[in-house]
């Protein structure tokens, strides 16, 4: 899952991003509007979190922008304590939530996974298909009653996939939604990664769940 966190405070958007990345999301950032748009026009991001008060472009702008483009990405906000009337203006804007600084980074978490569910329109973060069980909260792989241990990057690819079961997805696509832009990687990246997990997912089953779609991409399916 890729999030964009667009906050002018340094020091709050260096933590926020670190503490995301250690929960293994895909990061990028950015210290005001302008840039928060410029990244959202060239990605398609799983949650964006905008501060509302920010240099060059502020969030409601962005928000505004977003909706006007039919961008439907999940937008939580993070207001001052005294913003009531921008709070309001927000959510009648099209946000899908708001949070009031100072905040507990844990709430923001599960705001922002609330948020990824809704747009998946699961009830839970828990996802099965066939014998496999994908458990996006606790990061618990099972096929069956065998617990399956995967690395960070495995299973951000196999947690995309899960939520997207059934639709063919490209080698771009998935390495767009598990990379930030600062990352350096060769163009056979989720080819390894895909093998990876065809090793631990398929190879010990009767059933094979991850199919290449010739010159298409991946897909998580039963045959």
């Amino acid at each position: 899952m890729r999030i964009l966190i667009a906050e002018d405070e340094k020091d709050l958007n260096e933590i926020l991003v670190k503490r995301l990345k250690n929960e293994n999301y895909g990061v990028d950032s950015c210290l005001n509007g302008e840039d928060a748009w410029d990244f959202i026009s060239l990605t398609d991001y799983d949650a964006v979190v905008l501060d509302i008060m920010m240099p060059k472009l502020n969030g409601i702008e962005v928000l505004k922008r977003m909706r006007s483009k039919n961008i439907k990405t999940p937008v939580l906000l993070l207001t001052a304590k005294d913003s009531i009337e921008d709070r309001v203006n927000g959510l009648n804007c099209g946000a899908d939530d708001y949070l009031i600084k100072p905040f507990a980074f844990d709430e923001l978490l599960a705001r922002i996974k609330v948020m990824i569910r809704r747009k998946t329109e699961s009830v839970s973060n828990i996802f099965t298909l066939a014998d496999l069980t994908v458990d996006c909260d606790s990061h618990k792989v099972k096929r069956g009653d065998v617990s399956i241990n995967l690395s960070s990057k495995e299973f951000a690819i196999l947690e995309y996939m899960i939520r997207n079961q059934g639709i063919v997805l490209s080698k771009e696509k998935i390495e767009q939604h598990i990379w930030n832009y600062d990352y350096e990687g060769g163009n056979n990246v989720i080819k390894v990664y895909i093998r990876y997990l065809r090793k631990k997912i398929d190879d010990d089953f009767d059933v094979s769940l991850i199919q290449t779609v010739r010159n298409l991409g991946y897909v998580l399916r039963v045959e």
